[in-house]
């Protein structure tokens, strides 16, 4: 059995793998600024016969070092939390970015099942990814493989500051705030993406406007990753992909600035769910330890 974690800036879930299923052992509240309370959270998860403890944690760990990088949990930013928690439990432990686990968490039970090359991406506040070929999650120098949220890919009115120190991100503009942000700039109005999409979804002229923006900036950049990769599939989660029309809107988009010639969707709705993480934390741990 695996001993699975979904760490977020705001609450711990856990469940156990045993090869049938998960099985959840219930949630936490994260805590953000005490390292010993947190390594008590984790310890207060302890059960028997388990191989391992495999992580999916909302930041990225360098797979050279494992330190990692968590923003939003001061508790353990900076810290090399796989041997720190392998010296407290005893066990291996294995920590992983919560993209790539969503990416392999599609990759095998998911919209991916069956294709050799899976880009996952995160179309949530922000925008993230994962890249799973041949079934394994490809990490890359300093953990960032799949980032592709991050880059100055953006120019003139619309490349905003982001907070990893760059301006004209995807990050800045592909997510739900990102959206948000287009339309307060071309219209001078702060509303929720979850309305703009519904008056875009009514056929107002104003939110079709800021969507078919939000869609020529996406799709270009998205594109090119696609033909880097060689993704086969693209499964698309985060808040944002669940609005109605969304991803096949996108979708449209990007297959007519790929190389690749397709009639079938390659951008999908993802299937795993909110448990994507904890899956995919643990099929890397059945990976690694059998």
């Amino acid at each position: 059995m695996i001993l699975a974690f979904d760490i977020g800036g705001s609450r711990i879930k856990a469940a156990i793998w045993g090869g049938s299923g998960l099985h959840s052992l219930g949630e936490v509240a994260t805590p953000k600024g005490d390292t010993r309370a947190f390594a008590d959270a984790i310890r207060g998860f302890a059960v028997r016969n388990v191989k391992g403890i495999a992580i999916s944690i909302a930041g990225v760990v360098d797979p050279a070092t494992g330190i990692g990088k968590v923003a939003n949990i001061p508790a353990i930013d900076g810290l090399a939390l796989g041997p720190e928690l392998q010296r407290l439990t005893g066990l291996p432990v294995l920590v992983l970015n919560d993209a790539d686990c969503f990416a392999l968490a599609e990759a095998s039970h998911g919209v991916g099942r069956g294709h050799q090359a899976v880009f996952g991406i995160i179309l949530g506040t922000g925008v993230g990814g994962g890249l799973v070929i041949g079934g394994k999650v490809v990490t890359g120098a300093g953990g960032y493989a799949g980032e592709w949220g991050h880059g100055p890919v953006i120019r003139g009115e619309h490349a905003f500051a982001c907070g990893c120190g760059q301006v004209g991100c995807i990050d800045t503009i592909g997510g739900a705030r990102g959206l948000e942000r287009l339309h307060q700039a071309r219209c001078g109005e702060a509303i929720r993406s979850e309305d703009i999409v519904a008056a875009w979804k009514a056929g107002e002229a104003a939110a079709g406007e800021t969507m078919a923006l939000w869609r020529d900036l996406v799709a270009g950049p998205l594109a090119m990753v696609v033909n880097v990769v060689g993704a086969d599939v693209v499964p698309v989660g985060g808040g944002l992909s669940r609005a109605q029309g969304l991803v096949r809107y996108l979708d449209e988009a990007v297959r007519v600035r790929i190389l690749r010639r397709t009639t079938v969707p390659l951008l999908v709705p993802a299937e795993c769910g909110p448990d994507a993480g904890l899956l995919g934390a643990a099929m890397a741990g059945q990976a690694a330890w059998g």
